[in-house]
């Protein structure tokens, strides 16, 4: 990007302990000066908030545009422009997609599939089409016989910066409860009650013979090429030792407040779904964010299935968790997940941080994103 100098004034700066009312300049992509609410020119905010980029760390909704329909795909180049316009406008300037490896038998969409997403990602970074900072999220489903496989179609991309771990198998982790599995499953495949009961058996005996080894070779792939690890639905103190003894830096969407308290307590970036806050529990029935929140063991806030939820989750957070302020609920979205993927150079207002930086507007308790700027570039 073109060197660009910008000042921001007349808005409510989220500074990383501390809300004030003032200006910033920004020079060659990065924050270079915070002041007091004097200057006269530049870009007038409005008294609008002026919060950091948010960092999102796990949304599959480039998926949604990649197969809108069943039997339908989009070219893939304009499926990433679109995910990236909605990613963007939403107030998230750095993205880790989520793409998947390891599916189930009658998957539509293959490791093959996702391949042909990180190479159209590439394409758009390479032709200055997109407008936010795209990395890769691998999402590895150890259950799965051919999730070692589809990791061959990522061996060699730099752009892979985070890996989960996921064991979807029936009975244990989100699936503790079978009840939702098999009405799911029912469903999808018209099974009967015997039916229904041989391929549990089917799903948990597979599992239990491939799942521990993938675990630990995936681990141990990523740790030789520093990529960071995350577990996945971790139910169990069980669960948290496991991911503790592969190095696990993030506990994505762990179902069970005891599973939060050991992850956070271990160090552990604990990750949750921001449409869970903003709807007021999770849609699986497992626990949720806002108990987390209040009892000190929410770190980071993730977009999931649906992008604007991100910066209304943290907004929401702050005015109905008493214990989190504004800067603190900010964080959560901004400075925590981009620390918790090393990339220190974001996520908060500070002289010689990117100049990332969104507008926000709060109208009757949802955020109204009226400008968005990245490395001191509007892209929205």
């Amino acid at each position: 990007m073109s060197a660009v100098e910008t000042t921001f004034r007349n808005a409510k700066l989220v500074l990383p302990d501390e809300v004030i009312e003032g200006s910033l300049h920004t020079s060659d992509g990065k924050i270079v000066e915070i002041g007091s609410n004097t200057s006269t020119n530049g870009h007038d905010c409005d008294g609008d908030y002026l919060i950091p980029g948010l960092v999102e760390l796990h949304t599959d909704h480039l998926e949604c545009h990649y197969a809108p329909r069943p039997g339908v795909k989009w070219n893939p180049v304009s499926a990433v422009q679109a995910h990236d316009a909605q990613i963007a406008c939403s107030g998230i300037t750095t993205v880790f997609d989520a793409l998947r490896i390891g599916m189930e038998e009658d998957a539509e969409l293959t490791a093959a599939d996702m391949r042909t997403l990180a190479d159209a990602i590439e394409t758009g970074v390479s032709e200055g089409r997109l407008r936010a900072d795209h990395l890769i999220h691998l999402r590895c489903e150890v259950s799965a016989p051919d999730v070692m496989e589809g990791f061959n179609f990522f061996k060699n991309d730099s752009r892979v910066r985070l890996m989960s771990l996921m064991d979807h198998t029936p009975g244990q982790r989100q699936f503790v409860s079978l009840d939702s599995y098999i009405l799911y499953y029912k469903s999808k495949k018209g099974f009967n009650d015997d039916q229904m009961a041989a391929f549990i058996e089917s799903r948990q005996s597979r599992a239990g013979n491939i799942a521990p080894d993938n675990r630990k070779s995936l681990s141990a792939i990523a740790q030789d090429k520093s990529i960071v690890i995350a577990s996945h639905d971790d139910a169990t103190a069980g669960h948290v030792d496991e991911a503790i003894s592969l190095k696990t830096k993030i506990a994505e969407f762990p179902t069970t407040l005891e599973a939060a308290r050991a992850s956070h307590e271990s160090g552990m970036a604990v990750l949750m779904g921001a449409p869970n806050v903003v709807r007021g529990g999770s849609h699986s029935g497992n626990v949720s964010a806002r108990e987390l929140a209040e009892a000190g063991y929410l770190d980071v806030l993730s977009s999931d299935y649906v992008p604007i939820s991100l910066v209304q989750a943290a907004f929401q957070l702050a005015s109905e968790v008493e214990a989190i302020s504004i800067p603190q609920a900010i964080a959560k979205v901004t400075s925590t997940p981009a620390a918790a993927v090393g990339l220190n150079d974001r996520g908060a207002i500070e002289t010689s941080r990117r100049a990332d930086l969104v507008q926000v507007r709060m109208i009757d308790n949802v955020p109204v994103i009226r400008g968005v700027w990245r490395e001191g570039h509007r892209v929205a």
